[in-house]
């Protein structure tokens, strides 16, 4: 089935091209850059890897090269902060959170400083660097945190469009992408809103709250589901922090049953805080994709998605299953009567 000629549904969703997230980031730092004299950038001799060269050669007098020293740049960010910056720092998603954690938790969060923090080569998909870097843990750590803010966008699109975004909002910001060439799909004047959900196909027989690559995952999803006569609804989260919770109940109210899509641990990540808002609000049948309690290892990224069940039909799968939870739970409950 070839996605990007045809048409998902009642809605158009067409593959521009494929390209990184990461570069994304990179194209939507130099134009944060243009737009605000403020905005600096700092790398842990990632200035490649995190496509954070064009910044550099445009605004030479506003990028530094911190060199392997990940704690110092979170401290020299906060410093930046403290002066009036928009400070961006950039590293691998591993070394953004779980090396540096106490220094983010300290001198960023804690005085809620204007500080972006942005991790590339983030889950599974960074391939074959194996566990030692591919943090599966991130989202949960960094949500945990008073006053962060945390984005997980899907395409190069929004990832750019998020980065620009991140620069305007006052506050410390998580934001969250990865290394491979991916569907860029989302439309390029697509505004950018943090805490706003993207509606990507309504639909009224499950809702599929999906964010990163694995929004992609779910919209290869959409016909397959169709065919099987369930008609999807599929909803992009790509702020975990602060969650849209109006527009998960709406859609839960109007299908009945969840399912999660993420390429993050299943405890702590957006499965997680989903689940906290029907516990609270709307208890329904839920379904998480995602890691379960494991950690990488080295393959390449679409080798690991099969392996940790991260794929399209793990997500139809998923479906298939909270749909007939759904339907179980119906039967089961007493039809009644008038006297």
């Amino acid at each position: 089935m070839n996605l990007k000629q045809m048409n998902i549904i009642d809605m158009k969703i067409e593959v521009q091209n494929y390209k990184d997230t990461r570069s994304g980031f990179g194209d939507g730092l130099l134009e944060a850059g243009k737009r605000n004299p403020k905005v600096v950038g700092l790398t842990a001799d990632l200035t490649g890897s995190l496509k954070m060269g064009d910044f550099a050669k445009a605004f030479p007098e506003r990028f530094f090269q911190v060199g392997i020293a990940e704690a110092n740049m979170v401290g020299i960010a906060a410093g930046l902060a403290i002066g009036g910056y928009v400070p961006f720092t950039g590293t691998f998603a591993n070394f953004s959170s779980a090396r540096v954690y106490d220094q983010i938790r300290m001198v960023v969060a804690y005085s809620n400083k204007n500080v972006k923090i942005c991790a590339s080569h983030a889950g599974v998909t960074l391939g074959e660097d194996g566990a030692t870097h591919q943090t599966l843990e991130d989202v949960g750590m960094m949500k945990m945190l008073p006053n962060m803010t945390v984005l997980v966008p899907c395409d190069y699109n929004q990832t750019k469009a998020a980065t620009i975004a991140a620069a305007e909002c006052d506050g410390p910001v998580y934001l969250r992408f990865g290394r491979p060439k991916v569907a860029n799909f989302t439309p390029i004047d697509e505004p950018f809103i943090i805490g706003k959900a993207q509606m990507i196909q309504e639909g009224t027989d499950v809702s599929i709250f999906a964010c990163g690559h694995l929004v992609w995952k779910a919209v290869e999803a959409l016909p397959i589901l169709k065919e099987m006569g369930i008609n999807a609804e599929l909803v992009n989260i790509h702020t975990i922090k602060p969650l849209d919770v109006e527009a998960v109940l709406k859609s839960v109210a109007k299908t009945g049953c969840v399912v999660t899509a993420e390429e993050h641990m299943r405890n702590g990540g957006l499965g997680d805080s989903v689940a906290q808002v029907l516990a609270l609000n709307n208890p329904k049948p839920l379904e998480m994709v995602a890691v379960n309690d494991v950690f990488g290892q080295s393959g390449t990224p679409d080798e690991l998605l099969r392996h940790y069940h991260l794929d399209t039909p793990d997500i139809v799968d998923a479906v298939r299953r909270v749909v007939a939870r759904k339907d179980i739970l119906a039967a089961s409950q007493p039809q009644w009567k008038p006297l």
